[in-house]
């Protein structure tokens, strides 16, 4: 019946080949049996179903992404500061981890930070961390005399165990925020044990946070809201925080273990 329907009838064009023969044209058809002719002809390709979207962008864009993790070696890292990566950082299985434990309390790898620099990028990758455990995705990164992790110029997106770490009581340092600035707009973050999907855009001072397909923080760096949070946060003082639009992505040694994997970026 659902076949029949006017509606169904309507928004079916018939493509130039498809057009309905000359004789048959002519001759003096039923409306009937010329209705279910249409209806036919519709079912079996005359109207052609529109293609998803997200598979025309995926189809369209894939060969623009860059893979930063091939899932076999460190290949295009190293840690701040070093030529190599630090011993703490491996693979295992598909994922890029940092292999730390309980006892750890000094950085065993260091931040690991990518061979090449992006300043406007789209970044993806998926990330889940230990019990208790903390990190940070950070873009923005530049290698400065005298210092030794990214945090003191890159800009952070918070990875935490929000349940069973002290930063996740408050909204700006939890899962997702722009670390100490911005809190998330919503807990979208995944429990522990689970890998959780991030989108970083950055294009000029525009920045978005995406978590689990879900927009949370947006920010543009150097406004005057930014100015003002930066000048009351403990980042105030810091001479070279956020001061650099092009620089390296890293990955947090903060001495919890953590894992990522299905790492790519794209330039824009």
């Amino acid at each position: 019946m659902h076949l029949l329907a006017a509606p169904t009838i309507a928004v079916c064009r018939l493509r130039e080949h498809d057009r309905i023969p000359y004789r048959l044209r002519k001759a003096r058809i039923p409306m009937r049996k010329m209705t279910a002719f249409i209806v036919c002809l519709a079912l079996l390709g005359g109207c052609n179903p529109a293609t998803p979207q997200d598979e025309i962008v995926s189809h369209d864009t894939a060969a623009e992404w860059t893979v930063l993790f091939n899932g076999k070696d460190l290949t295009g890292w190293r840690s701040y500061g070093e030529e190599s990566a630090g011993s703490a950082w491996i693979v295992e299985g598909d994922a890029l981890v940092l292999d730390v434990d309980d006892s750890t309390t000094v950085m065993t790898g260091g931040d690991l930070i990518t061979d090449g620099q992006y300043e406007n990028f789209e970044l993806e990758l998926e990330w889940k961390i230990s019990v208790g455990g903390n990190s940070g995705i950070f873009f923005g990164v530049q290698e400065i005399a005298g210092q030794d992790v990214a945090y003191e110029t890159g800009i952070e997106m918070q990875i935490l165990d929000d349940d069973n770490h002290i930063d996740g009581e408050v909204p700006e340092t939890s899962a997702g925020s722009c670390y100490a600035l911005y809190a998330a707009a919503e807990d979208v973050v995944r429990p522990v044990g689970e890998y959780n999907k991030v989108r970083l855009i950055v294009r000029d001072a525009n920045v978005e946070h995406w978590l689990n397909d879900q927009k949370i923080v947006e920010y543009t760096i150097g406004s005057d809201d930014w100015s003002d949070r930066v000048a009351a946060s403990k980042f105030a003082d810091w001479e070279h925080f956020a001061r650099f639009r092009k620089g390296h992505i890293a990955l947090q040694d903060h001495t919890d273990r953590v894992w990522f994997r299905n790492i790519r970026i794209r330039e824009l």
